[in-house]
């Protein structure tokens, strides 16, 4: 696409919310790249600027807004004009509605339409006006599409899109779509493709992966895939988001079973109370979640587990959060990440009517993230001492002279860097790290043995 009017433009893209939205902007970058485009660090030195949007919390209206209104005191680019857009959950969901609210936004593009960014782009810088193409389905999959990976050693792979089930709280059905899975020879090919040029470690993505192939195959086959991904080579799988209702054993044996697989798993719960999460439809109780917990555990003793945990939903009681705090203090979780409830227009727990006082779903937010940060804590203990093989990322952001990585059980691991050893010469390799201090949120300890 060399031949593009877009040719020899900068351009910065800025992500909000989930690894979907982060795949996209890998297909975004890599789009504007084939048109000749340069990536740039800093929206002031860009003639492009792009927001992909997550619209399932309110304070993320509120960001874009803000970031979009900050680009108007940016200086003026060499080429005389910045075109500004908007992609992602926020533009599919207000489409051509957000123009009044954002006076100097030239582009917005829905979840489905990624593929056309850049003729739209072209049209904006041609003629000045405001363009807008939110489709309900993909034309042309964003999987078909050049990819700028942001990383050499890892990959989002995206297994399937949209969403079958209508949480009362969640907007996301109705801005990606319904479950639509990804031929499962073509993600093969794929990951046996990132296999060949190095790549170590994929993600495997979906609103809810545990679904894939039930719109293919008139049931999941998540199990058969991961037994499949496990022979191309990939050394390290993870895969989010996974709802109970649908991790089925077959699935937890193939975690088991396959060693590329690893030993994580975010399995959000949303509350502990059956009452609530009947309010929220979320398709098991309590007692279920539990009974999932334990046979996961005793199929794969040392799994890391992580959790969504949402407080103050509408009507919930003090008892249903005791439920909460007392679930999460039985689980134990490795990570947890907490939200307060955001009201989401065109959601059915939008409706619901509620009077708790503010400050008490703070104080319980509050007790909350105390428990979870204790299980953390608690959890990190176990691998003190022990030698965590760790995929290394970098440095870490508050010393330099420290590697940063990640291990099997997807937990930070910071090391000083070993003696006469460039960190440019660890990025994307596994080394050893005998841990010997375990903090909350991350391990630490010094490297043993070679890279590789």
């Amino acid at each position: 696409m060399q031949n593009s009017t877009l040719f020899g433009k900068t351009y910065f893209i800025r992500t909000f919310g989930c690894q979907m939205n982060m795949h996209d902007s890998e297909r975004v970058s890599g789009l504007l790249d084939s048109c000749g485009c340069l990536e740039v660090a800093d929206p002031a030195d860009a003639d492009i600027v792009v927001f992909m949007t997550c619209c399932v919390r309110e304070a993320a209206d509120t960001r874009l807004y803000g970031q979009c209104s900050s680009c108007k005191s940016l200086p003026v680019p060499p080429g005389g004009r910045r075109v500004i857009a908007v992609g992602g959950c926020i533009a599919q969901r207000d489409g051509a509605g957000l123009l009044t609210n954002l006076d100097n936004v030239d582009v917005i593009f829905g979840t489905a339409s990624i593929a056309h960014v850049a003729e739209l782009l072209e049209q904006a810088f041609a003629d000045g006006e405001a363009h807008v193409r939110c489709e309900e389905r993909d034309d042309t999959p964003a999987t078909a599409m050049p990819w700028h990976r942001a990383e050499r050693y890892r990959a989002w792979v995206p297994i399937m899109t949209g969403c079958n089930n209508f949480c009362s709280y969640c907007i996301v059905p109705f801005v990606r779509g319904r479950e639509k899975s990804r031929d499962m020879d073509e993600i093969v090919d794929e990951v046996t493709g990132l296999a060949r040029v190095g790549v170590r470690e994929i993600t495997l993505l979906g609103q809810n992966v545990n679904s894939y192939g039930r719109d293919l195959f008139g049931a999941p086959r998540f199990a058969e895939l991961l037994r499949r991904l496990g022979d191309t080579g990939i050394e390290r799988i993870f895969f989010t988001s996974s709802h109970p209702k649908d991790l089925l054993p077959e699935t937890i044996d193939a975690m088991a079973e396959v060693p590329a697989v690893m030993p994580q798993l975010h399995l959000a719960v949303q509350s502990g109370s059956s009452r609530i999460l009947k309010l929220m439809n979320r398709k098991y109780t309590r007692e279920q979640y539990l009974d999932l917990i334990d046979r996961v555990r005793d199929r794969i003793p040392d799994i890391a587990l992580s959790t969504d945990i949402i407080v103050g939903f509408p009507g919930e009681t003090e008892e249903d959060f005791l439920e909460t705090l007392s679930l999460a203090e039985r689980v134990g979780y490795a990570q947890a990440f907490t939200f307060i409830y955001s009201r989401r227009e065109g959601t059915p727990a939008a409706r619901i009517a509620d009077d708790t006082p503010r400050e008490v779903i703070l104080d319980r937010f509050n007790r909350l993230v105390h428990v979870i940060e204790d299980s953390a804590y608690a959890f990190n203990q176990h691998d003190l001492g022990h030698v965590v093989p760790v995929l290394v990322e970098g440095t870490s952001k508050k010393d330099e002279t420290k590697l940063l990585g990640k291990s099997p059980k997807n937990q930070t691991v910071h090391a000083p860097l070993p003696v006469g050893v460039r960190i440019e010469d660890l990025i994307g390799r596994i080394v050893d790290v005998k841990v010997d201090d375990a903090r909350t949120w991350y391990l630490s300890g010094t490297v043993v043995g070679s890279p590789r």
